[in-house]
């Protein structure tokens, strides 16, 4: 999908993951989420702004069963 198509939805469903996690966004799961999209470096600002947007985007497509 394109990127633009997938902003709503990861808007929507990234805060969401955040409360339902309570905000603890360095646990062992987000770490291990980390470490297998970007590996051990820190990608550059656009990847990861890109990757976050998938990554929320896909995870609303999940949850919703689509």
């Amino acid at each position: 999908m394109g990127l633009l198509r997938d902003l709503p939805l990861a808007m929507y469903e990234l805060p969401r993951m955040a409360i339902v996690a309570r905000f603890r966004l360095r646990g062992p799961y987000y770490a291990w989420r980390w470490q297998t999209a970007f590996g051990r470096g820190v990608p550059p600002r656009g990847e990861l702004i890109r990757g976050m947007i998938e990554f929320g985007a896909w995870a609303n497509r999940v949850r919703r069963g689509r």
